[in-house]
Order: C-alpha cells, then structure tokens, then sequence
C-alpha cells in the first residue's frame, strides 16, 4: 500500500499599506492584513492568500486558529467538510489547486476544466475622502469604463458629479454599503440612472432583503453581504439581478466556480470581486472572472507595493496570473 506523504502546512501573516489612505463609506484605511498560506508536498508548493473580514466576525487570528486544526493530510474534495466557507477555505483551497498544478506540470484553467485565461477589464474603486483626490484619482482612472466608490449617504452620493466631470464617459458603481432603505432605492434611481450608474450594490441590509422582490429595479441591484456560497443563492433570486462573488466568501475558487455556474443557470448575472489585497489573493479570482458581466479585481492598484510576479494591468485591463505567481 501506497503511504501517502503528509502535507507541510505554513502559515504567512502579510501586511500590505496603500499607496494612501483609503476611504469606504466611514472608514478609513492604511493597509489591509492578510494571511498567506502554503502547502508543500514531494518538493512543490502551492499557495493561497485570504483576507478576514471583520463584517463576518473574522481576523487574522481566526484565520490561523482555523488552519492550523487542519489534519496533515486532506484535497479539494475533503477540504469542505474541515473547514467552513470563508478566508480560511479560500486560501488554502487556492493553495491546492496551485500544489496540484504543479505536481502535474499543467496550469489551473486546465486542471478544472476551463477554456484558456484571457486578460479582462476591471472595475476601479475609488476612495471618497477628500473630493479634490477623488477628482485626482477619476483623472488617473479615467481609461477604465467603470469606476465604483461607496455611497453611504447622500453626501456621498453628491461626488458623482465630481467623477463624472474628471471622466465624462466612465459608468459608475455604487457601493451602497448595507445603508439605504427601500424608499432610498425607490427614490434615487431614476436620478440616478441618468447620471450614468449602471449598478447599485447591496443598497439594504442583508436581513431586510426580501423588501427588494417587491419593487422594480430602473438600475440593476447586485447582492454582495447577502451573497456568500451557494447555500444563500435561492433566496436571492427575485431580489437580486447580479451578485457579488469574493472568493473569501464561497471559501475558494472551486465553490466560486460552482456559484458562478448556478447563478448563471438561474439567470442572475456575476460579478467577481475582491477584498483588496495582493496579486496573490488576485490570481484565481481571474479564472473565475472571466464569464462574468462585471470584474472587480483592481486591488493590486491600490497598494504601495505588490508581491513579486504580480498581475500584469495594462490601463484597466488585468492579465491572466503567470505561473511564478500561481496557478
């Protein structure tokens, strides 16, 4: 009988700044802490990297806490019975598939089945604290067709104007953040579709959605905080017309792979997104991305610096990840 070599599992705490403060709704950001996991076997390596999300309860401390009770030997098909959707499955799943890739000398997209990679265009998220760089930072962007920034409020979404003038033919994102109530929606979006936005984000609290199936949607609402694997994608079917898909939520690109295709199936259109971190937490998220409406994977563009062998963006255009960063 065969004896199976155990896994060596490492755990890497990142810490990557912003190339400046970042501002989302009322809160402002230096830097974003992520956990990088790698998984060795018969001299390959493979590699992951999450980032917790305190809005689900997670920090890097859970994180690790998580990984670490990992058995030294386990595979994608194990892994969801060990660990439950979020950061922790997403890195270390990504992590597999990199190690498998390896092992067999082929590349990810082959492994599970997809047509070859190819570059895409990505939505740009703006930060909203200080209107002078707001308008600096539209300037900077302004080859991108979509830009996104959180609007909390209606002071916030008094900044369009300021977008719009810095990048006359960009569309717009709003990130409504869990914010508005039903009256906001109803009320704002005929305004705000002739200014040009083309999709409104989680406008509601994720318990108060069900308050959406019974109104209509003159802008096209996705679910990001109400979507999460596919255990919640039913109930979001008649109030969502797009929904958000972040790796660390489904817990990995072989589950975001799978609510991708059920979405699909179901006639909800995707977006693939992203907490903001390096190429690395980028990468698989690519693959995932590329039969979706919309793709928000511009993190890298926001730090000081990225990890070695990053994604290559040329103007809002992100390439496929070679295969010294993953995959």
């Amino acid at each position: 009988m065969a004896v199976t070599t155990p896994l060596i599992i490492n755990i890497h705490r990142r810490r990557y700044a912003f190339g400046r403060a970042f501002t989302l709704g009322k809160l402002t950001r230096t830097h974003v802490d992520a956990i990088e996991v790698t998984l060795t076997r018969g001299g390959r390596t493979g590699r992951g990297e999450c980032v917790p999300n305190p809005r689900y309860g997670e920090s890097p401390d859970s994180v690790v806490n998580q990984i670490t009770q990992l058995p030294l030997d386990f595979d994608r098909k194990s892994l969801p019975a060990l660990l439950r959707p979020g950061p922790a499955r997403n890195a270390v799943d990504c992590a597999l598939w990199d190690l498998e890739a390896k092992q067999k000398g082929v590349r990810v997209w082959q492994l599970a089945g997809l047509n070859q990679p190819r570059p895409l265009e990505t939505v740009v998220t703006l930060s909203i604290d200080d209107p002078v760089k707001l308008a600096e930072d539209a300037r900077k962007f302004r080859n991108h067709r979509v830009m996104k920034f959180r609007a909390a409020s209606a002071d916030d979404i008094r900044l369009i104007p300021i977008v719009r003038q810095a990048a006359p033919h960009v569309k717009i994102i709003l990130d409504a953040g869990e914010s508005w109530t039903v009256d906001d929606y109803v009320r704002l979006a005929p305004r705000l579709a002739r200014e040009g936005v083309v999709l409104i984000e989680q406008p509601l609290p994720s318990i108060q959605d069900r308050a959406l199936a019974e109104i209509k949607h003159p802008i096209p609402i996705c679910a990001d905080e109400s979507c999460h694997d596919l255990g919640t994608l039913p109930r979001l079917q008649g109030r969502y017309d797009m929904i958000n898909i972040k790796l660390d939520k489904t817990g990995g690109l072989t589950h975001a792979l799978a609510l991708r295709d059920a979405a699909h199936e179901l006639g909800i259109k995707t977006m693939i997104g992203s907490m903001i971190s390096s190429s690395l937490a980028m990468a698989p998220a690519v693959l995932a991305a590329q039969d979706s409406t919309y793709v928000d994977l511009d993190g890298p563009l926001l730090l000081a610096e990225d990890r070695p062998h990053g994604l290559h963006y040329d103007g809002s255009w992100v390439h496929p990840p070679k295969a010294e960063l993953w995959g």
